[in-house]
């Protein structure tokens, strides 16, 4: 079975009909969009099809990438492509398999050494919550076999979210659970689009990182050597250690599938009925540890100090609870200037704002994990709009990158009155309050966006290519007023005020409102909003007397 000529990609054509395709067909026009019944499948399968595409594409010029977005290739033209890694994508048998350890084997492995297919995906229960007895939501044995298809996804799946998983286990290139940024059409067009706006020229790529010399295959798919050819016994790998196509193919796990003994019946994953559903693997320990900072493409990254080292470094992004909105939309489409909280979107994002000035609505397309350290709490999804964000110079996108950086940090000032002003309606002063206040952040962000995105629009209108200054200060009035009027309703009507009158300190809720009116109405939001400010004079109780001449 390999994986270039099998149909095992599930996709949703125009006419609502569900298909499985094989890599190849992507440039077939109704195809609208994948459709694997997990979110985190279909994230993993459109990273796949961007690896896949960059790492073999001959594209050279804005010219060519042009004419394949206008005039998508053909399935030959994909074939031609896809054929120089077509050894790299066999995904059984008894050498090199797609994503498994090359030295690792099955046969004369003990069965108590095999681990249950389930385990595979990442929400699984962990040893410790299974020896503990605490698989309370996500049960042991919940997936007992998965079609080759599905095993295929979901190893895949794992190997490029891979979290920590105990004493050896390594994390992906992204650490575990990265967060994922692509851009795609508004509305999306096909899914040849999508993956072609996420590629790039290859000298451009070719140079973002790695040593592209190294062009024996076994640099780019590691799964075709032993790891010794790449990293030394004990060691680490970093990107001059390997070709810059590596990027898409980490391999931080050991794994192998068993396919001595699979089973008829249904696939766990996509329900349908497998001839040789496997239902087992055999994992090792100390797989490729990436240490020495690796750039994917995909991912937005942030500043932070190391704490051994004292020095600042880039890290990649990961969801956080509370799920992605619009006060994430700065450092994933623009990047973050402030020194305090510096982030850079990813690389591909900024290569298409750079250089494609693309015509059209577009939006980001933001997912991943919510990690703790082995655990899965959540997968977050979103897409965010770019409006006409494609079509202005870089003066432009200054412009909005500044305004919305002014925006985002007025709004976290107000969340944190408000949420001041809760804590002290609800609690007396010095209470230990304990808790996640989180759901009131939430429920604050999420009654401003619908503002700050039509407000967004207008102010992407405003920074065009010409030499008219943008009119800021009715945009940024507004913004004070939408957010001073949310906090306010919030406290009133579904926080504080929504609670039964006996249960309520009547003056301690007059105090808390009145200061959060004040406080929003204060200079503090206006100063961050760079809003005009009432000069004040100060008075003296005791001006000091006259002195006769």
């Amino acid at each position: 079975m390999n994986l270039l000529e099998e149909a095992w990609i599930p996709v949703r054509r125009k006419n609502g009909v569900q298909d499985w395709i094989a890599p190849w067909q992507i440039g077939e026009q109704d195809i609208v969009s994948l459709d694997a019944r997990r979110p985190d499948f279909n994230g993993a399968l459109i990273q796949f099809l961007i690896g896949l595409v960059q790492t073999t594409t001959p594209m050279n010029s804005h010219v060519e990438w042009q004419q394949w977005y206008d005039a998508p290739p053909s399935g030959e033209t994909l074939k031609n492509w896809f054929s120089l890694v077509e050894s790299a994508f066999v995904f059984d048998g008894d050498g090199a398999r797609f994503m498994q350890d090359f030295s690792l084997r099955t046969i004369g492995v003990k069965d108590t050494e095999f681990n249950d297919i389930g385990a595979l995906l990442i929400e699984a229960p962990g040893d410790s919550t299974l020896d503990d007895n605490k698989d309370h939501f996500i049960k042991r044995g919940f997936i007992t076999g998965l079609c080759p298809h599905c095993a295929a996804t979901a190893l895949f799946t794992l190997q490029i979210n891979a979290p920590g998983g105990g004493a050896g286990h390594k994390t992906s290139i992204r650490g575990g659970g990265p967060l994922t940024t692509l851009i795609i059409a508004s509305p999306t067009r096909s899914l040849w689009h999508t993956v072609w706006l996420n590629a790039r020229e290859r000298n451009s790529f070719l140079g973002s990182g790695g040593d592209a010399s190294k062009t024996a295959l076994h640099f780019t798919f590691p799964w075709l050597a032993d790891m010794q050819s790449i990293q030394p016994t004990g060691g680490e790998t970093a990107p001059i250690q390997t070709h810059p196509s590596h990027v898409f193919w980490g391999m931080p796990r050991r794994i192998r599938f068993d396919f001595q003994n699979t089973v008829a019946g249904q696939c766990g994953a996509c329900s349908r009925e497998s001839s040789r559903a496997l239902t087992r693997y055999v994992a090792r320990p100390k797989g490729f540890d990436y240490k020495g900072g690796w750039n994917h493409p995909l991912s937005p990254y942030y500043e932070a100090k190391d704490q051994k080292t004292k020095q600042y470094d880039w890290r990649p992004a990961h969801p956080q609870a509370g799920g992605i909105g619009y006060k994430d939309w700065l450092g994933l489409v623009l990047g973050v200037t402030d020194p305090k909280k510096r982030w850079r979107q990813g690389s591909q994002v900024s290569y298409v704002l750079d250089s494609r000035r693309l015509k059209g609505q577009f939006r980001l397309w933001a997912f991943g994990y919510d990690m703790d350290n082995m655990k899965a709490c959540c997968w977050y999804e979103a897409t965010l709009p770019l409006y006409g964000l494609t079509e202005r110079n870089t003066e432009g996108r200054k412009l909005v990158q500044s305004e919305v950086a002014k925006w985002v940090a007025a709004a976290a000032h107000a969340g944190d009155m408000l949420r001041d002003a809760v804590r002290s309606a609800w609690f007396s002063k010095g209470a230990e309050a304990k808790g996640d206040w989180g759901f009131i952040d939430a429920a604050f962000w999420s009654r401003t966006e619908p503002v700050f995105y039509r407000q967004l629009s207008e102010l992407v209108e405003q920074a065009r290519d010409e030499d008219d200054d943008p009119i800021l200060t009715p945009l940024r009035e507004n913004w004070r007023k939408a957010l001073i009027d949310v906090a306010v309703k919030l406290f009133d009507a579904e926080l504080v005020g929504a609670a039964p009158i006996e249960r309520q300190n009547p003056r301690r809720v007059a105090e808390a409102h009145n200061r959060l009116r004040i406080s929003l109405n204060g200079d503090k939001l206006k100063e961050i909003l760079k809003l005009p400010v009432e000069k004040r004079v100060k008075s003296t109780k005791n001006p000091p007397k006259h002195r006769p001449e």
